[in-house]
């Protein structure tokens, strides 16, 4: 599964760092790192740190890219 996160949607609520802290993290107060492939023991992580994402800015999928929204 791979990831991307919609960072002009991306208001820094931070749930995904809570939920899934080896896919994201918190890089200073406002900016987010991720990795783009979810490794398989973390995909559920994932999924639950989308479905908690207040702005809804993270998109999950195989072949997802930048921009897809």
């Amino acid at each position: 599964m791979q990831t991307v996160v919609d960072l002009t949607r991306c208001q820094g609520y931070a749930q995904c760092v809570f939920l899934a802290p080896e896919v994201f993290e918190l890089h200073g107060e406002e900016g987010l790192l991720y990795a783009t492939a979810v490794p398989d023991d973390q995909v559920e992580h994932v999924r639950q740190a989308a479905a908690a994402c207040p702005v809804q800015a993270i998109i999950l999928g195989e072949g997802v890219r930048a921009g897809a929204r």
